[in-house]
């Protein structure tokens, strides 16, 4: 796939220059109105004539009313029930890559359970040594770590699949949260029972379960259970949410989400996969001949352009122009996201706002000027394999139209002169 790599108008010193000579317009232009004061500026507002809360009045923050509108959200005809169905990060609304838990999207088999601490327990059994149960209060006595990681539905863009179908980043893409998990490697409660009885453990697989109602059972092979899985009680530093699996949950780093089971209460060693309900009649990749991938967990490349779109339309008007979105890759780390303003003619190379990490979000920008002109704005994710984010036409030639999962093409937002965008199909 070749790149026309064409500048985007402004290094980022020039884009300085234009944003500063634009400050300059904008300053000289309020003057020439400075003969009706700002209120704003000339008044003591409400704000500043008394006291404000007290250090007290809300003992666990929250936003402030102002932000009211960012919130996650569902979509009615998606499910029957919101018991079992998914919202929505507002991935349109948030900037940086740590998504906050309130904000993070949910996705239940059987609902959010309660479960308390002192209730917990973990049971690993099967081929082990010494079949052990553990309490909360074990699992924090044994060392930890902490990691960044993505979670994202395999499901994350699936309605897309066969069109443009849903006006807004948060709901295309908005599957996915990024958090910093704290907890203990599985593989350190797998050694702690012991894994001799299970021979060679090339062939090994553990077989994950929840304590909700559903379970949603999954086979994990034991590879990746010895690598980087986490059984994880903390993110972004506080206790898990109620519907992120409080008080305990699986960490799968880089594979799809119904893998990283909530509420966690037991990890069987077997010598082959189960093939439960959730890795055989879901969780499949359909091909055009009615046959079904399995075991397509890892989930590829991919990026979406978060702001301007249909949720955050251009309101400032021409001039500077902050482009900017996520990438991700189950595979390893972003290394380059280009931005394509004309349906992938040419292509743009973004800023990265730190180096990508290993199976976490990536912030990327392209700094611009805006001169009005309607805009097919895409994104296209690089990673350190050197996989390349697909067209939705290259997908569709290996893969059909039954499809539902792991789409991971590039989006395209059609911006209009006055600002506002909508999801369009360009393959």
């Amino acid at each position: 796939m070749s790149d026309n790599n064409k500048g985007n108008g402004a290094s980022r010193r020039s884009f300085l220059r234009g944003a500063a000579a634009a400050g300059a317009g904008a300053f000289a232009a309020g003057a020439a109105r400075a003969e009706t004061p700002d209120p704003l500026i000339t008044q003591v507002q409400p704000w500043a004539q008394g006291f404000g809360d007290g250090v007290d009045e809300t003992p666990y923050g929250l936003p402030i009313r102002f932000e009211g509108d960012v919130i996650r959200r569902n979509v009615e005809w998606l499910t029957a029930d919101t018991i079992s169905s998914i919202n929505f990060t507002p991935i349109h609304a948030l900037d940086g890559t740590i998504t906050p838990q309130g904000c993070a999207f949910e996705r239940h088999h059987s609902g959010a359970i309660e479960l308390k601490k002192e209730d917990y327990r973990l049971m690993i059994n099967g081929l082990v040594d010494t079949p052990l149960v553990f309490s909360y209060a074990d699992l924090e006595r044994f060392p930890r770590e902490n990691h960044v990681y993505f979670c994202e539905c395999a499901a994350n863009t699936g309605m897309e699949w066969a069109g443009a179908q849903l006006n807004g980043a948060q709901f295309t893409h908005g599957m996915i949260h990024n958090m910093e998990y704290t907890g203990v490697p599985l593989r350190t409660l797998l050694e702690e029972a012991g894994l001799d009885t299970a021979g060679d453990l090339k062939d090994k697989w553990v077989f994950v379960e929840g304590a909700d109602a559903s379970s949603n059972g999954r086979s994990i092979p034991m590879e990746k259970a010895l690598d980087d899985v986490l059984v994880a009680f903390k993110a972004n530093g506080e206790a898990l949410r109620k519907e992120h699996g409080y008080p305990v949950r699986l960490v799968v780093p880089g594979w799809e989400g119904n893998m990283w089971i909530k509420w966690i209460r037991r990890i069987e060693v077997t010598d082959t996969p189960v093939e439960s309900r959730e890795e055989t009649s879901k969780y499949t990749d359909t091909m055009e001949d009615g046959t079904s991938r399995k075991w397509t967990w890892a989930m590829d490349a991919k990026s979406v352009v978060t702001s301007p779109s249909p949720q955050a339309p251009i309101t400032h008007g021409t001039g500077p122009l902050v482009i900017t979105g996520l990438a991700w890759s189950g595979r390893g780390a972003i290394t380059r996201v280009d931005v394509s303003r004309d349906g992938g003619k040419t292509w743009e190379t973004a800023r990265l706002a730190k180096p990508g990490e290993k199976m976490a979000l990536t912030r990327f920008y392209l700094d611009t000027d805006w001169d009005g002109s309607e805009m097919m704005l895409q994104s296209r994710a690089m990673d350190d394999t050197g996989y390349v984010q697909p067209t939705k036409t290259q997908l569709r030639e290996v893969r059909g139209l039954n499809s539902i999962y792991h789409n991971n093409c590039i989006q395209t937002w059609l911006v209009r002169s006055n600002g506002e965008a909508e999801n369009v199909e360009v393959s």
